[in-house]
C-alpha cells in the first residue's frame, strides 16, 4: 500500500521501475503518492507512468496535470452500462421535508458540515421514514447506506433493526476484527442492509448490492459517483448462485442527484479554482446566484417551477441505445437458429454461448479440458458482455476474426459428418457456423445443465 510504500526506509529499497500504475489515480496529489512517484522518476528518468481512476475530477478542485500529461483514454458510465458491464441506476428522490435546510448548511473546506448535516437528518420520524421508504422501493434488496456522523449511523441501523431488518454498521475507527466479521456478514447475506459513514465509498465492492441509500448531500460531484458505483457492479453468477441484478436502485434523501445531475465527469486535469464548492444557477427574477438544489431565491422569493413537491420523485433514468456487441466483437456471433434466442462465438481455444429461457438471459462459457461454465444470468445485453469478455479472456484475435476468410467457407466434410443429416444438403452452411453448431450439439447437456442449476439457485 502506498501508506507503506512512502515510508522512507521502503523508498529506499524500491528497485528500478520500468512501469509505475496507480489504481484511484485521484489520490495521486496527496504527499504519500507524491513521495513514491518521483522517487521511481529519480530513479528512472524514462518510467512510464499509468493512473486510473473512475472520479479523475479532485474534490479539492487541483488537476492531475503534475503527474500525467494527458488522458489516454476515457470510457463513460453510460458506455460501460450500454455495453452490459455496469447494470443501470434507477435514482429517486426522496422528499423528506428537509431539503431547503439542506441545500444552506455551511461547506467546510472538504465537504459540507457533516455535524450540522446530522442535526438536520437524525431525527427519529426521518429515520423511520427512511425504513419505510426503503421498504416500498427497494426492501428486499441487499442496501449499502451513507451516513454523515457515527451518531447518526448508529440511529439509522437502530431504526432499520427496529423494523425487523438484519442490519450492520461500519465506521472509521471501528476495530478491524469487527469490521471484517461485519462485512463478511453482509458478504454471505446474513446482513441485508450496512450502514457506514465515509468508509465504503471506495475501494469496496460486493456485486449483490443493488440499493444505494445517501442520506446526506455531497459537495463533490466524484464522492456522489463513487457511493453510488457500490451498486452498480454486475453479478458473476458462479461466486453469487441465484442472484440475479438487472439494476440499482438510488435512494437520494438529501440533495446530490438534484446537485450534480448525472454520473459523468468531464476531465479537466489542470487545477480548477473557482469561487464555491457546489454548482449555481442564476435567478431569473434577481439575478443572484443560488445554490442549484434551492427551490426559492432566497433574496427575492421566486420560486422554481416543475421542482418536486410529492414525498417521492424519480430521476432520469440512463435511456441509450444498447451497444450491439454483435457488430462490435472481434469474434462473430452466429444466431444458431434465426429466432434470436441461441447465439455461439467460438475459437480454437474457447467458445461462448448466450441463451434465452423462460424470460430470462444465460451467458455460458466452455473452454478445452474445462467444465463449462455459468458466466451471467439477466439481461441480454450483460450476457453477452459476459460471454464475450469471456471468449477474448482465452483466445486472440486471430483466431477467429470476422475478417478471416476461412470463417466465410464452406463447412468441410468432416464437420457434415458430426452434424444431423439436414445440414448435409445446406449449401449455405459456413465452416465458421458449422463449429459453432457443432460446439453447441458436444455441449448441449452441459449447456442445459449449468442453466438448470442457475435457474434452481434463483
Amino acid at each position: 500500500m502506498v501508506q507503506t510504500l512512502s515510508r522512507e526506509s521502503n523508498l529506499q529499497s524500491l528497485p528500478p521501475l520500468d512501469a509505475l500504475v496507480i489504481d484511484e489515480a485521484h489520490h495521486a496529489r496527496a504527499d504519500s503518492y507524491m513521495r513514491v512517484i518521483e522517487h521511481a522518476q529519480n530513479i528512472n528518468p524514462n518510467l512510464k507512468l499509468l493512473g486510473m481512476t473512475a472520479t479523475p475530477n479532485r474534490g479539492d478542485k487541483k488537476g492531475l496535470r503534475p503527474i500525467f500529461s494527458n488522458v489516454s483514454d476515457q470510457i463513460t458510465v453510460k458506455e460501460l452500462i450500454a455495453s452490459g458491464h455496469l447494470v443501470p441506476p434507477r435514482t429517486f428522490v426522496m422528499n423528506v421535508g428537509v431539503q431547503e435546510e439542506l441545500s444552506k448548511v455551511r461547506k467546510t473546506a472538504l465537504d459540507y458540515d457533516m455535524g450540522a448535516v446530522a442535526d438536520i437528518m437524525n431525527t427519529r420520524p426521518i429515520n423511520d421514514a427512511v425504513v419505510q421508504h426503503w421498504k416500498e422501493k427497494a426492501g428486499d434488496r441487499q442496501t449499502v447506506v451513507f451516513c454523515s456522523t457515527v451518531e447518526h449511523a448508529r440511529d439509522v441501523m437502530a431504526s432499520f433493526i427496529s423494523a425487523g431488518i438484519a442490519t450492520g454498521m461500519i465506521w472509521g475507527d471501528m476495530g478491524e476484527t469487527d469490521r471484517a466479521d461485519t462485512l463478511a456478514a453482509y458478504g454471505k447475506g446474513n446482513l441485508q442492509v450496512i450502514v457506514n459513514v465515509a468508509v465504503l465509498t471506495e475501494g469496496w465492492d460486493h456485486p449483490p448490492t443493488s440499493c444505494i441509500v445517501l442520506l446526506r448531500p455531497n459537495s463533490y460531484k466524484s464522492t456522489m459517483i463513487q457511493m453510488i458505483g457500490r451498486g452498480l457492479r454486475t453479478v458473476d453468477p458462479a461466486e453469487f448462485p441465484g442472484i440475479i441484478k438487472k439494476d440499482c436502485v438510488v435512494l437520494d434523501f438529501g440533495t446530490s442527484t438534484l446537485m450534480h445531475g448525472s454520473l459523468e465527469q468531464e476531465v479537466q486535469l489542470d487545477d480548477q479554482f473557482i469561487e464555491g464548492d457546489a454548482p449555481y444557477k442564476d435567478c431569473p427574477e434577481c439575478g443572484a446566484d443560488v445554490p442549484l438544489a434551492s427551490k426559492e431565491c432566497q433574496l427575492c422569493g421566486y420560486v422554481w417551477e416543475g421542482q418536486p413537491e410529492a414525498d417521492t420523485t424519480q430521476t432520469a433514468d440512463f435511456h441509450m441505445t444498447e451497444i450491439d456487441i454483435l457488430k462490435r466483437s472481434s469474434f462473430l456471433w452466429c444466431d444458431l437458429r434465426g429466432d434470436d434466442q441461441y447465439f455461439i462465438a467460438t475459437g480454437f481455444e474457447a467458445w461462448g454461448g448466450v441463451f434465452y429461457r423462460d424470460g430470462e438471459w444465460y451467458a455460458v462459457g466452455g473452454r478445452k479440458n474445462h467444465a463449462v461454465k455459468l458466466l451471467a444470468a439477466g439481461e441480454r445485453i450483460v450476457c453477452f458482455a459476459a460471454a464475450d469478455d469471456w471468449i477474448n479472456l482465452f483466445e486472440t484475435e486471430s483466431a477467429a476474426h470476422k475478417t478471416k476468410n476461412w470463417l466465410h467457407q464452406p463447412a468441410t466434410e468432416k464437420q457434415l459428418r458430426h452434424l444431423p443429416p439436414e445440414y448435409r444438403n445446406d449449401y449455405s452452411l459456413t465452416r465458421y457456423k458449422a463449429s459453432a453448431l457443432m460446439t453447441m450439439r458436444f455441449n448441449n447437456t452441459a449447456i442445459r445443465q449449468v442453466i438448470e442449476n442457475g435457474r434452481i439457485a434463483a
